[in-house]
Order: structure tokens, then sequence, then C-alpha cells
């Protein structure tokens, strides 16, 4: 479906509405990202379920399988105000946040707001800025403001980040802070397509690329409401057991030096929340934690011991989960 339209006046009970919206929301935005990106079905409802949950996202792989494709399919199918930050070696944190510059016709000093001030900030290739400009999105993203010469500017109520960043293993590239990545809601990598999925990206892209054709299928108050729909679903005293002893389990495991945050553990509940809306559950069940694990808790964990590259210290902390996951009872 494309364009835009309001969400339609309720006339079921309350939770079967809003259930309702985020599914018909969550299908709309699938069927745009999955004419742009064929094959990935996972990553699509990933990228859209941390929508939902109100996080940030990170895509990670090796160049061209469609990262930057996937970010910004996902803004464009938003009508919202949008600004994509090719990050550098030679960036400095004003070029993310803006400065204050003195007005010699006003005299008076004048903040001038950087591309962060926007409802979708696509960071592409975050990774080869330094990591003294990476830390300029820290508190944009981790509290929605923006300080600049003693003076904090607040952000858009939907505001997300979207970065990508090739393998911290490549020329050029430059390591995430902890802080960084702890602030993304859920790390996603694509993947080379399979064999079908590359025949049907060569016959649609042989005259335009679809990316091009692409535009917002819904609105930012449709997102807000939705994502008001999610932190309604109903989590029990249970399932948040068992979801904070799998955070619990990544600080104690003798094989991670660095474990999973308290932010960590709020984000997982928002996906899982966010997972069981879209699926039209008004509750959390342990498989939707059990599923996201995965997602959101690695690329936060510092695994013990040598790794030959970033990419197999990450494949570790993913075993890990998965092991803690499997050991961990409900309840």
């Amino acid at each position: 479906m494309s364009g835009t339209r309001a969400a339609p006046t309720p006339t079921a009970p309350a939770s079967e509405y809003a259930l309702a919206h985020v599914q018909d929301l969550a299908g709309r935005i699938a069927d745009s990202l999955g004419r742009v990106l064929s094959g990935k079905p996972v990553a699509i409802e990933s990228a859209i379920t941390t929508l939902l949950a109100g996080g940030h996202l990170l895509l990670e792989d090796v160049p061209g399988v469609g990262k930057t494709t996937l970010a910004t399919a996902l803004a464009r199918s938003i009508d919202a105000k949008t600004r994509r930050i090719q990050f550098t070696s030679d960036m400095l944190p004003t070029d993310v946040t803006g400065l204050t510059i003195y007005d010699q016709d006003q005299r008076e000093f004048q903040f001038h707001p950087g591309p962060i001030f926007t409802n979708v900030a696509i960071g592409d290739e975050v990774n080869r800025a330094t990591p003294k400009t990476q830390s300029a999105l820290l508190e944009a993203m981790g509290e929605h403001s923006v300080t600049v010469d003693g003076h904090t500017h607040g952000l858009p109520e939907l505001f997300i980040v979207v970065a990508t960043q090739n393998p911290q293993d490549m020329e050029g590239t430059f390591p995430l802070p902890e802080a960084q990545r702890d602030r993304f809601m859920t790390r996603i990598s694509l993947g080379y397509p399979d064999a079908d999925a590359e025949m049907a990206m060569l016959r649609a892209r042989a005259s335009a690329d679809p990316v091009d054709a692409s535009g917002p299928v819904t609105t930012i108050d449709e997102v807000l409401v939705a994502r008001r729909a999610v932190s309604t679903v109903h989590m029990s005293d249970e399932v948040a057991r068992y979801l904070v002893a799998i955070v619990a389990g990544t600080r104690g495991h003798p094989g991670i030096a660095l474990g999973g945050s308290p932010r960590a553990t709020l984000h997982l509940s928002r996906m899982a929340s966010a997972r069981a809306a879209v699926r039209g559950r008004p509750f959390v069940s342990p498989d939707d934690v059990a599923a996201l694990a995965g997602t959101v808790l690695p690329h936060r964990l510092a695994p013990k011991g040598r790794f030959a590259s970033v990419s197999d210290s990450y494949l570790a902390a993913s075993d890990l989960v998965a092991e803690i996951v499997a050991r961990t009872p409900v309840g």
C-alpha cells in the first residue's frame, strides 16, 4: 500500500484497536521495504520492531549488501524529516550537533542546528569517524537532546538513529565506544542474498533503483500512536523475571568480561513488547524474549579471550547469549 493515511476511528475495544493499528502499520512498512530489499524478511522485521519500540538501529555488515538501502527505505517510509550524515575521519562533533556562531548584524550568538536535528538520522559508515566525533551522538541517542556551549536543545519526539557500519576490522574504521554500542537498541546483519533474491534484485534494478520510487506509507503521528500501543502490552512477572535472568546471566558468565547493562534490560523489554504487538498479542511471551536476545544483547557484550577479528568477537558473544537463553528457566 502506498501513500499516508490517518489512523481510523476506533470502533473496537481500545486494546484490540491499538493492536490492529500496530499490525496494519507494520504491514505497510514491511511491504514498502520488501519491494526495495529482497529476501531479507528477518532484517526488515527487526528494523520495524526497533522503530516501534522507540530505539536506535545499528546495521553492520560488509560493503554492498544493502545496509544503506534498508536505512534509506525505512526513513522514506515515514512522512518525516530525514537527514543523512556521511561519517568520515576528518569530521568534528559540531558537524553533527551544530555550533554557535556570532551574528554581526544581530550582535548576539546564534545556534545553527546540525543534521542530528531531524526525525530519522541516517548515520552512514558511523565507525569511519573518530571516537570523539562518534561521541556527539551519545546525548542525542540517550537523552533526546543536544548540548552545545552550555545550552541544551531538545530533539523531536520522533527521533531515531539508523546507523550503518562496516566490520571494524576493515581499513579506515574506528571501534564504537562501549557507551555508543549500548545506546543502539538492536544490531542486525544483512548477509549476502541467496541466488533467488539476487536474481530478483537484478530484474528490479534493470531500469531504475526501487529506492528512488519508494515513498511514505505512514506518518509521524501514526508511528507515535503505535509506540504508545506497544507501551501498553502486558508483561507478566514470570516473563519479566525470565528477561531479567537472561540479562543478569551475561554479567555473571565466566566467558564474558562486560555484561548487559540495565539499559539492555529495558531495550529487550521494549523490543519484546513491540514484537508481541506486531503479532497481535496484548501480552509478551517468553518466546518474544528468547527470540530477541540475540539481536539486542551481543553487540553490547565483551567476551573474554583473544579473537582474530571483531566479527569473531561478536560471533562469540552471540553464541554465549544463545547458551544463556537455552539454560535460563522461565519463571
